[in-house]
């Protein structure tokens, strides 16, 4: 039998920063608290090809905001807990890495420090030690890591990560926009490098009206009435049609949820109707609600 290394990190220091300052993307998955993630299967195949890489095992999510970057982090862990990734990442968790969280209640550079290299060192030892399933780290809008976005707090950080990506030892996921990444990632050529790019496209409306039917039954869970098909659809339609400046799904979940709840307050009961979904994308657009047909 193999003996067990002496990590530099202790378990329980390791779990408790993860606790204290991370979100377990797989333990929230195994309790229920997402919507299933659909219509993203190419997507979360191909970052799952990268993740088994030897080298370039890291993964930059590109696309528009509210097209459903940060989803596939979520889409992954239900992948991974219907088992339906390769032996190797069987059993893998996914840890968000949220600098705020991270960050909350430090005094200064060094504090927040002082809690992320235990995190970063603690994990890249047990992937290199590969006794367990991996540990993986998603990072949203990761191009605030970058030395070269002064307007964070957090810009610099990716370079304490880079020698322990270079090594292979960490596996990240981030995400960001195409035009940041323009900005900011390309700007640090060590760490672009590391990253195999994955384009996000905004669904069409078919594939969008796809994801509002995978998702209403925990709408209709919550709020206790029948969303059909057609209602889908129809906030699908009203959202493409008045609120431009914004990207599906991410427009229609949320127009959807408005609905919902504008129809519950009003004492309705039963099947959302049109004049419910209206009424949601008409002030979710800031005009008339007559002007929504």
């Amino acid at each position: 039998m193999t003996p067990r290394p002496n990590f530099i990190i202790p378990d329980s220091e390791l779990e408790g920063l993860l606790t204290r300052y991370t979100r377990d993307i797989t333990a929230q998955e195994r309790a229920g608290r997402f919507d299933p993630i659909s219509g993203r299967d190419s997507e979360i195949d191909h970052m799952t090809l990268i993740l088994l890489q030897r080298l370039r095992k890291n993964v930059l999510l590109l696309g528009g905001a509210g097209v459903g970057k940060t989803a596939l982090f979520i889409g992954l862990s239900q992948w991974i807990a219907q088992n339906k990734v390769p032996d190797m990442l069987k059993g893998a968790r996914l840890i968000e890495l949220e600098m705020s969280m991270i960050g909350a209640g430090s005094q200064s550079r060094a504090d927040l420090e002082g809690r992320l290299i235990p995190i970063i060192k603690g994990v890249a030892e047990r992937n290199a030690a590969r006794l367990a399933p991996p540990v993986i780290f998603c990072i949203d809008e990761i191009h605030q890591l970058m030395i070269a976005f002064k307007a964070s707090s957090y810009s610099g950080i990716a370079d304490l990560m880079k020698p322990y990506l270079t090594a292979g030892d960490l596996y990240v996921i981030g995400a960001t926009t195409r035009e940041e990444y323009e900005d900011y990632v390309v700007n640090e050529p060590a760490i672009d490098r590391r990253f195999q790019k994955i384009f996000l496209s905004t669904p069409d409306a078919a594939m969008t009206i796809k994801i509002l039917v995978n998702m209403k039954s925990n709408f209709e869970k919550h709020y206790n009435i029948e969303i059909t098909e057609e209602a889908c659809a129809r906030v699908v339609k009203l959202t493409d049609r008045y609120i431009r400046n914004r990207n599906n799904p991410d427009k229609s979940i949320l127009a959807l949820d408005h609905a919902c709840a504008r129809f519950i307050k009003a004492g309705r009961t039963g099947r959302l109707d049109a004049a419910a979904i209206e009424a949601a994308v008409a002030s979710e657009a800031g005009i008339d609600a007559d002007a929504v047909k």
